[in-house]
């Protein structure tokens, strides 16, 4: 259904090209002796129907009290200036932070979920995360980049996926896809918090959520500049959910381990995948 103030609004550009129509049909009709008033007025006419298509088209100034609309400008995160590929050392006590929430996990699957547990990668490379970055435009977290070192995300669903379709944790050339397929899919900038866009070339997604459909961030990201993780709300854009990816790794580990939720969601395993349920 179309609003009131949309319908009005179509009515009167309606109107409006009628108008001009009509009276370009008169003013360009073959002038006959004596016709000359007729076609002045008409062109008159004429004038002042493209006057006011020009102010109806002039945005106007938003009245007292109401929100203005956002300013979509172009997203320049989505379109970084070439930079050179550099390995950057990590921090080493964040490369044994990730370490250590990961040996969680993985002792955690093994014994519950052993086939969630095949699903995880290979060790990444480093050199492979920087050309992910150069072409991007971005740096990695030192936590992110720590956990892409000891597994290049997941062939399946992962451990990360507490949500009623589960997720898949993308590898470096996966980040570096789906980064370009989103910033393919939205390129424009509002100006505002990056975190409550659905979506920002500034953010770095790093797991996949096949149940969300096209018009939602299929993303968790992290973000580039500090480092927190988000995932879609469907209102909020991209919420801030932990303060780093450290922390979610280290909240999936209490879950799994404690059997505490995440996001109302509590693991369990199914034949031995790793299945995230509603907690009651």
């Amino acid at each position: 259904p179309v609003a009131p103030r949309q319908a009005r609004t179509r009515a009167a550009w309606a109107g409006i090209a009628a108008m001009v129509a009509i009276t370009l049909v008169v003013a360009l009709a073959p002038a006959e002796e004596g016709a000359e008033d007729d076609y002045r007025r008409a062109y008159e006419a004429q004038r002042k129907a493209l006057a006011a298509v020009e102010r109806t088209a002039t945005p106007s100034a938003s009245p007292a009290g109401s929100v203005p609309t956002p300013t979509r400008i172009p997203d320049p995160n989505c379109s970084p200036a070439p930079r050179p590929v550099t390995v950057r050392p990590i921090d080493p006590e964040v490369k044994r932070a990730v370490d250590r929430q990961w040996r969680r996990v993985e002792r955690w699957l093994k014994a519950n979920a052993p086939r969630t547990y095949r699903t995880l990668g290979a060790p990444g490379r480093a050199g492979t995360i920087a050309v992910a970055e150069s072409q991007m435009g971005v740096d990695f977290p030192d936590d992110l980049r720590a956990s892409l070192l000891r597994h290049n995300g997941s062939r399946g669903e992962g451990a990360f996926g507490f949500s009623s379709g589960g997720a898949v944790n993308l590898g470096t050339r996966d980040i570096r896809d789906a980064w370009r397929e989103q910033c393919r899919r939205d390129r424009t900038d509002l100006g505002a918090d990056p975190s409550t866009e659905y979506w920002n070339g500034r953010m770095i997604p790093f797991a996949s959520y096949p149940e969300f459909d096209s018009e939602d961030t299929p993303y968790a990201v992290v973000d580039s500049v500090g480092g927190a993780v988000g995932w879609d709300d469907s209102i909020g854009g991209m919420a801030p959910r932990m303060p780093s990816y450290h922390a979610l790794m280290r909240a999936v580990a209490d879950a799994l381990e404690r059997g505490t939720p995440i996001e109302g969601r509590r693991p369990a395993v199914e034949r031995g995948v790793l299945v995230w349920e509603h907690a009651e």
